[in-house]
């Protein structure tokens, strides 16, 4: 067995000095100074000037001879567009974007009534204009025009769209004969403005209802041409057969016409009870209509869609103003 020799412990490098670098810097920065102080003092003697008197510390003289001698840098101001103040604009300058503008138009905007409607009270003979009667449809106006309506002056009012998550219970109608609950119970202290809704909602039908005063946009948002969506989730009495579920995909003729839908599925494929389907066609009880058909029972009815505004963050029973961006998409749709 060979015996090992312990290795001899090599001594550990002594470590180099490190260079101060600040010293370094410190040291050239004295010398430039004295190298400096030399020359000012050679340049006096060469003109005959006498020593100045030092006054303040050496930090406080240095600042001064910088602020004297060093030109700051010029900065580039960037030129301002010129701020123009924000007016508001007027609802009869909105309305009469040209020369003249027609009644029914007029009493849209004024809130009296929709369009078709206005027809009616025009027709009736309620509506003056200078102080006439005037029954003529298609009667134009001008911004100079007075118009009454039952005696009392009218005048444009400014646009308001509320979005309602509708219960059930409730009629969707600005007055009921019978004093049932309407949906202007709801939104009563959303605004002063005469509102109304947009098409219509079952009484025991819930969801999304939008109510405004903008008749321009109820009468085209109302209109078959313009194929606004809704997507509706319906709960049957039982699940829908696969078989009637094509029949509804495919399209179903009912005693007034033919019913195309959009889109049909089963949202929980474990629940055939509950379906959703999305449409375009705005016909009277269209979507209760064509279960029935195929002898299905509705038990609940709720509108999750309407032109692409959806009841996210807005419980049932509530209310809310739509956004500007909500209001330019609405606007968009009914321009088709």
């Amino acid at each position: 067995m060979k015996k090992t020799t312990p290795r001899k412990k090599q001594p550990k490098p002594t470590p180099k000095p490190k260079q101060n670098r600040n010293k370094e810097r410190e040291q050239e920065r004295l010398e430039r100074a004295i190298r400096f102080s030399q020359k000012n003092r050679e340049e006096r003697k060469a003109k005959g000037e006498d020593e100045p008197e030092k006054k303040g510390s050496n930090r406080e003289r240095k600042h001064a001879y910088y602020q004297e001698k060093v030109k700051p840098k010029k900065t580039r101001e960037r030129s301002k567009p010129p701020t123009k103040k924000w007016k508001p604009v007027k609802p009869e300058e909105a309305l009469f974007t040209s020369d003249t503008v027609r009644l029914n138009k007029y009493l849209a905007h004024c809130g009296v009534a929709a369009r078709r409607k206005a027809d009616e009270i025009i027709e009736q003979g309620l509506v003056q204009v200078n102080g006439k009667v005037v029954t003529e449809m298609g009667y134009r106006l001008t911004p100079k025009d007075k118009v009454t309506y039952k005696g009392k002056v009218i005048l444009p009012v400014r646009h308001v769209y509320i979005l309602l998550n509708k219960p059930k219970d409730y009629i969707t109608s600005v007055s009921d004969e019978r004093n049932r609950k309407t949906v202007m119970d709801l939104i009563a202290k959303a605004t002063n403005e005469r509102v109304y809704p947009v098409g219509r909602l079952d009484r025991n039908t819930t969801g999304l209802l939008l109510l405004t005063n903008d008749g321009d946009l109820a009468l085209a948002l109302s209109h078959p041409s313009k194929e606004v969506e809704k997507v509706y989730e319906v709960e049957l009495d039982r699940g829908l057969a696969r078989e009637d579920f094509e029949k509804i995909r495919k399209g179903l003729e009912l005693e007034d016409g033919p019913a195309p839908v959009d889109e049909i599925a089963y949202p929980d494929k474990g629940n055939m009870r509950i379906v959703g389907v999305a449409l375009h066609i705005g016909r009277n009880r269209i979507v209760r209509r064509i279960f029935e058909h195929l002898g299905y029972k509705v038990e609940r009815l709720d509108r999750t869609v309407y032109a692409g505004l959806t009841k996210k963050d807005l419980p049932r029973s509530r209310w809310r103003h739509l956004s500007s961006r909500e209001i330019m998409m609405l606007k968009n749709h009914a321009k088709g």
